[in-house]
């Protein structure tokens, strides 16, 4: 599954959508000031990045099949939300 969302990331005509953030402007103020530092042109393509960055380490941690069904198991049984999350969080840290 993760595999397939993957291929279609490497897409370069994937279809697109623009999304409004409210950001506190201290923090634009140091995207603008970090992008060129990491070889960005601009603070939207460092945000982007940031957004990608996270996304895929959130995905491969959640997203494996495995863990995904465990997480769904444990939801349905009544353990919190927060509870699931540390111990997913634990697992990825272990490896």
């Amino acid at each position: 599954m993760l595999n397939d969302t993957l291929k279609k990331r490497l897409v370069k005509d994937r279809p697109m959508t623009t999304v409004t953030l409210r950001v506190p402007v201290d923090v634009v103020e140091s995207l603008k000031t970090i992008a060129p530092l990491k070889g960005f042109q601009g603070y939207q393509t460092l945000l982007k990045a940031y957004v990608s960055e996270g996304l895929r380490r959130d995905e491969a941690q959640y997203l494996d099949d495995g863990v995904q069904r465990l997480v769904e198991a444990l939801k349905a049984r009544g353990v919190p939300s927060d509870v699931i999350e540390r111990a997913v969080n634990d697992m990825a840290q272990a490896h």
